[in-house]
């Protein structure tokens, strides 16, 4: 790991400063099969690891619901202070729904797991 970028900084970061702290998950159904997942975490290095722990928080309701499928709808994306918060909504369903940006809950929930990333 070269630390040349950070020369003119007073301090140097430590490894302990990127790994991220998943600080936990609020959900709510706002319909039968529409819910919103509102993340936080610090130590994320860019907008994408809050959102790929939304995504996480998607897949593993969606399993406990016992659905195996889900579909992106919106991220909003907020940092203030360290802190990363992500307000997400997606549909679920029994079946592969239609668009674009559908996920197999059962692949993304184990491919969370392997990175360490938590559900719900």
């Amino acid at each position: 790991m070269t630390l040349a970028p950070f020369a003119g900084c007073d301090t140097v970061p430590t490894a302990e400063q990127f790994i991220p702290d998943y600080r936990g998950v609020e959900t709510t159904l706002l319909d039968n099969d529409l819910v919103q997942f509102n993340v936080t975490m610090t130590n994320a290095l860019s907008s994408g690891d809050v959102e790929n722990y939304a995504e996480c928080a998607a897949a593993g309701y969606t399993l406990i619901r016992g659905w195996g499928f889900a579909r992106h709808l919106r991220t909003n994306v907020d940092e203030e202070a360290g802190v990363w918060t992500a307000d997400a909504v997606y549909t679920i369903s029994p079946a592969l729904p239609r668009g674009t940006k559908t996920i197999d809950a059962e692949v993304v929930s184990a491919s969370c797991a392997e990175k360490g990333i938590p559900t719900v």
